[in-house]
């Protein structure tokens, strides 16, 4: 049914068709995909050289096609706090079609997770219990980013928090760490043998924390290690992330902070990191920040989507409870389609539209793209 859903929204002219997407689509991940989570102990590794990999398994991988869903902006505050204390992992179950056929699942988790520490000098400071991460697992979510302007907004104790968290966790955090190796450390998988890897990192900082909240690694003889976030204002040791994933990984996905608050069209800065991040070898790049949905479509052979929006959200109206989820389906290095798949905020949590408010929602989603300079 997944695939003849997708079909017809293909003849419409939404996505382009999906080759093999009844395969990809609906197949149980669990069976066919293995996982390492970031922060974790490192797992054996094969002493195949990259250049080996890359030669024998070519730009497809293994062949099979892989469905990877993003979503934007999430937080535990104010109702989905009490919520989340009332109701449990139960709060998220309205997002299970936006995802349920879907591989992989990457949300941005934009608080610090922590019962502790002193709020940070700025207008908003989020935090959240660590049950928000058993809510997002127990909702089907693979991997949440804290790479964002919230991930540190209880400062130094409200880290060592996330960090303790993190190692609890019972799915990926990235873009936090010890150093900036254990911060740009990516989530990795493998689903029917194509190798997945998702880098995490923020272009977006208050200009007064960055020094404190950049993520650093230590220097021989000189400068201590700093923890905090992966940083995507250093574009070079990003594009050293990127490139050392491509040696290794089938799929590179770059899952980003960035934006200008409420602007629906990219800045020459996403726009031009977004460029550096494709030519050092991404295949996927997406990002929110900007609490508005921004168009989404293709770089070349990539796949960039520019604002995914707000998505467990204390505020709800207008433009802020515009959301949803993004799929990309990609075949190795080969973008297959994609699909936006539309809901609402409401009360906190999204509600995935249906019949003709979907297809408005849609339609207007598509027409975000004209200011991107991407193609469909």
């Amino acid at each position: 049914m997944a695939a003849a859903l997708l079909g017809v929204v293909a003849m419409l002219g939404l996505v382009p068709p999906r080759p093999g997407v009844g395969v990809a689509l609906g197949a149980p991940a669990a069976a066919a995909s293995s996982t390492t989570y970031a922060g974790t102990s490192p797992v054996a590794t094969t002493t195949t050289t990259p250049a080996t990999t890359a030669t024998v398994r070519g730009p497809r991988g293994s062949g099979q096609s892989v469905t990877i869903a993003f979503a934007g902006d999430s937080h535990f505050e104010a109702q989905l706090r009490a919520r989340l204390q009332h109701e449990g992992t139960a709060m998220l179950d309205p997002l299970a079609p936006l995802w349920a056929d879907a591989d992989v699942t990457v949300v941005n988790l934009e608080t610090s997770i922590t019962e502790r520490g002193a709020p940070q000098p700025k207008e908003w400071t989020f935090r959240a219990p660590p049950e928000a991460l058993d809510a997002l697992a127990g909702a089907g979510v693979d991997a949440v980013s804290m790479a964002n302007n919230h991930g540190l907004d209880y400062g130094p104790e409200g880290l060592q928090d996330s960090l303790a968290a993190r190692a609890a966790a019972p799915l990926s955090v990235i873009g936090i760490g010890r150093d900036a190796a254990d911060a740009y450390t990516p989530y990795r998988t493998t689903v029917r043998g194509q190798r997945i890897t998702v880098i995490a990192a923020t272009q977006v900082l208050d200009e007064e924390l960055i020094g404190s909240w950049t993520a650093l690694d230590a220097v021989a003889g000189g400068r201590s290690g700093n923890p905090g976030l992966a940083s995507a204002k250093d574009v070079d040791r990003l594009t050293r992330e990127v490139a050392r994933a491509r040696a290794e990984s089938d799929t590179v996905v770059v899952f980003l902070h960035w934006g200008q608050e409420r602007e629906q069209c990219p800045t020459a800065r996403q726009r031009d990191l977004a460029s550096a991040l494709v030519a050092a070898g991404a295949d996927i790049v997406v990002g929110s920040h900007a609490h508005r949905l921004l168009g989404a479509g293709r770089m070349g052979e990539a796949f960039v989507g520019y604002g995914l929006g707000n998505f467990i959200w204390f505020n709800g109206s207008g433009a802020n409870g515009d959301t949803g989820a993004l799929l990309v389906t990609a075949t190795g290095r080969h973008i297959d389609g994609y699909e936006w798949r539309p809901a609402r905020v409401g009360d906190g949590v999204p509600t995935p539209l249906e019949g003709e408010a979907a297809t408005r929602a849609r339609a207007s989603w598509e027409q975000l793209r004209a200011c991107t300079g991407l193609t469909p």
